[in-house]
């Protein structure tokens, strides 16, 4: 869904206007994260969870919201210091669990709770700042500029959250 989500900002104004640009990205990405949040529901669900797909799956959820984000920095949307927070977490978390289980310790930085709040708020505030018009009087962008401060603060805290699980369990590994 990455390229459908860039070409759309690529046509003409006269094939799409704006508004259908951020109502077609909108959807687009919100599309893409209901499916990946079913696909993983339904892989636990199942017990058909692969390495594969553990893999492949926080891969391509931190290629979409990079692109999001990426696309909401062109629009003028976000700052760049909010994308570079959350983009910068997503790589560093990555390589954290990637080491973390060349250890054998990857349950000690599996996903928390407070992960998963700042995923929903990461994904309900891309979708709101992509919209970016008023819907019945209600200030989209505006809300949408306020989750997203809530998750770079939920981005940061989980940051922290992981490292400080980690940290315990190197400092243990060692004795």
């Amino acid at each position: 869904m990455i390229p459908l989500l860039i070409g759309i900002f690529y046509l003409s104004d006269t094939v799409l206007s704006d508004e259908g640009k951020n109502l077609s990205a909108a959807l687009i990405f919100a599309l893409a994260s209901v499916t990946d949040w079913l696909d993983g529901f339904l892989a636990r669900r199942f017990d058909q969870a692969t390495r594969f797909g553990a893999f492949l799956d926080p891969v391509a959820d931190k290629l979409m919201v990079t692109t999001a984000l990426v696309i909401l920095v062109w629009l003028d949307r976000v700052g760049i210091f909010v994308a570079a927070i959350i983009i910068g977490r997503e790589l560093a978390i990555s390589a954290l669990r990637e080491w973390m289980a060349l250890i054998g310790e990857s349950r000690g930085v599996a996903v928390s709770y407070i992960g998963k709040l700042k995923t929903a708020s990461q994904m309900v505030a891309i979708i709101l700042l992509f919209l970016y018009e008023p819907i019945l009087s209600i200030p989209i962008y505006a809300l949408g500029t306020v989750l997203v401060y809530v998750a770079v603060v939920l981005t940061v805290w989980s940051m922290f959250y992981y490292i400080k699980k980690a940290s315990f369990i190197l400092t243990q590994n060692e004795k």
